[in-house]
């Protein structure tokens, strides 16, 4: 039992561990316990309620974070989590292109974003160990995420918003299909099956859609993370409240995915919002780490994200009131910003 009193990267092996059974916990539960019924198609207000649960949850494990490590680490794991989940909303429009594109139905969707967790945690713990790792060994490190955040930003406002392509003609999915088989028809909610080879007429494992979009889903996971990452490490550089912040939103996001790629085309204006968010805290690395002028408490980045989030959603929802939606996340109708 020594062991996990060992600290590693700054906090007891014990915490660390204990976060991710918690996290195997709650996908075992969703997976296992609310989703067993495989062709139950999740709904805008099943949805929402899960999503209110997993903040909730996430709102629970800040309190804990706040009685074990001190308000200053509190404040840090709150804003974190309210800026990794703002900056991922965008992911899920894209999310809802891949989906649409191979023809996943409602049905299988939730098996894929979940089981797309597990290779998240995985990849954001790579990502955020590294980032933590340069920041520590050249704190001049955070200057260049600032200076991306303030690209990405800058960008976000000045694109066009188009019509996403169909991702069976991105790169991704023509390397993936040189590599593996990959069958044009689902099959149940398997992701491979075996079938003969056409050329040799040996049977082989073929990849189904819902492997492919789960390979796609975890790209993108991947592209969105680049610009969530460098985010929170303007709001804290312990790695232990980034990991959990970023995981915390992950999981919450995938539950607000049904309700929020239903009503696609009422978020007009999100992309602006999220842009602002990029821009501020850009902004605020130069101000506080480079030049070392004005060092903002976590509290001010968390009210200006909330405050631009709300502004964003709520000047939607306004400028679309009355209208329906018109399918864009059906058919795939559905903006990108990266």
């Amino acid at each position: 039992m020594e062991f996990f009193t060992y600290e590693w990267l700054g906090k007891p092996v014990w915490m660390w561990a204990g976060f991710h059974a918690l996290v195997a916990g709650l996908l075992a539960f969703d997976l296992g316990l609310l989703h067993r019924d495989k062709n139950h198609e999740i709904g805008v207000k099943e949805s929402l309620l899960l999503t209110a649960f997993y903040f909730t949850l996430g709102l629970a494990f800040g309190g804990w974070v706040w009685w074990m490590l001190g308000p200053q680490a509190g404040q840090e794991y709150v804003t974190g989590l309210v800026i990794e989940k703002s900056l991922s909303m965008d992911n899920v429009f894209v999310i809802a292109v891949i989906l649409t594109s191979l023809g996943v139905p409602r049905a299988a969707q939730h098996r894929v974003l979940v089981w797309g967790i597990l290779a998240a945690v995985l990849l954001r713990g790579l990502m955020i160990g590294l980032g933590s790792a340069l920041v520590q060994q050249a704190h001049w490190v955070l200057s260049v995420f600032a200076v991306f955040l303030l690209f990405i930003g800058l960008k976000m406002l000045i694109s066009k918003e188009d019509e996403a392509k169909d991702v069976r003609d991105g790169a991704a999915f023509r390397l993936l299909k040189r590599l593996v088989p990959i069958t044009d028809e689902l099959h149940g909610q398997h992701f491979t099956v075996r079938k003969a080879d056409p050329k040799t007429g040996k049977t082989v494992r073929w990849l189904t859609p819902l492997a492919v979009a789960l390979v796609l889903v975890n790209v993108a996971d991947v592209i969105f993370a680049v610009d969530s990452v460098p985010a929170i490490f303007a709001i804290t550089t312990d790695p232990f409240i980034v990991y959990t912040s970023n995981i915390f939103a992950i999981l919450g996001l995938r539950a607000l995915y049904f309700a929020l790629a239903a009503m696609v085309d009422r978020f007009a204006y999100l992309k602006t919002a999220l842009a602002f968010i990029l821009l501020f805290i850009g902004a605020k690395i130069i101000v506080a780490d480079t030049f070392d002028l004005v060092h903002l408490p976590p509290w001010v980045s968390l009210a200006v994200t909330v405050f631009l989030l709300a502004g964003g959603i709520g000047y939607s929802l306004w400028r679309t009131r009355g209208a329906t939606d018109t399918g864009g996340a059906a058919h795939g109708k559905v903006a990108t910003s990266t």
